[in-house]
């Protein structure tokens, strides 16, 4: 299944970044939020996940993200994300970026991770910006919205249509990218710019790079290697050859 070049790269290396995209969360059974049945259905996405809805029915925004959470915290993390961690574990240098909001990667033990899209169980205020843990949302008495100690609405912290990626989080997914030994892309359909740009500009650096995906992307024919299934199958298929 690996070429015998992915396996000496990844022997010598020290450094290692990891992109992850939705694929590797679809293997957990988390859903797509479009089309959901009941009220959900008379939404698309784009109508909900921004802040001008948000603002203007801050309730309703707020009843869709907890049904979210809800149906996020019955699915458990896959063999995908647990063969990512014993990847950390190897490399002192090693750094996971994700498209993902669903905290899955966290779940299952990652610890030096960059969520280019925020994660769905972390909250901030609109008014001063404070994050807030989901154990200390406050709601007051009478509302379905919480509320920040300085008394500004609270939002989910993810990136809405029409917000900047977090500039931290996206500069220091760039950073890694140029100066890792192997990159790897895992799940993702490598259209979502700016984070499609990350393999690319990892290879163009003198990374080795890898791709895991169910079927070919658009950077299949630029990347050193493709390897088409199920990460939750492959990467632990990795991490066995890997000897860890």
């Amino acid at each position: 299944m690996f070429s015998d070049l992915l396996i000496e790269r990844l022997l010598k290396a020290t450094s290692v970044v990891v992109l992850t995209g939705a694929g590797i969360s679809a293997e957990s059974g988390v859903p797509i939020f479009r089309g959901e049945t009941g009220l959900w259905k008379k939404f698309r996405p784009e109508e909900l996940a921004n802040i001008d809805a948000f603002l203007r029915n801050p309730s309703l925004v707020w009843e869709w993200y907890n049904y979210r959470k809800d149906l996020i915290r019955e699915v458990n993390p896959n063999p995908g994300h647990v063969a990512l961690v014993a990847l950390e574990n190897k490399y002192p240098d090693f750094l996971l970026v994700t498209q993902n909001v669903d905290n899955l990667h966290r779940v299952a033990g990652s610890r030096n991770i960059r969520e280019l899209h925020g994660n769905i169980m972390r909250n901030r205020c609109v008014d001063c910006n404070r994050q807030i843990d989901q154990s200390e949302l406050t709601v007051p008495t009478g509302s379905a919205v919480p509320r920040c100690e300085c008394g500004g609405l609270v939002r989910p912290d993810v990136v809405w249509f029409g917000e900047a990626l977090p500039n931290k989080e996206i500069q220091d997914a760039f950073t890694a990218a140029r100066s890792c030994d192997v990159f790897l892309v895992v799940g993702t359909s490598a259209v979502v710019h700016p984070a499609a740009q990350l393999p690319l500009e990892a290879k163009e650096y003198g990374a080795y790079v890898l791709e895991i995906n169910v079927e070919p992307t658009v950077i299949s024919n630029y990347v050193n290697e493709s390897i088409f299934g199920k990460a939750g199958t492959i990467l632990p298929a990795l991490v066995k050859r890997l000897g860890l």
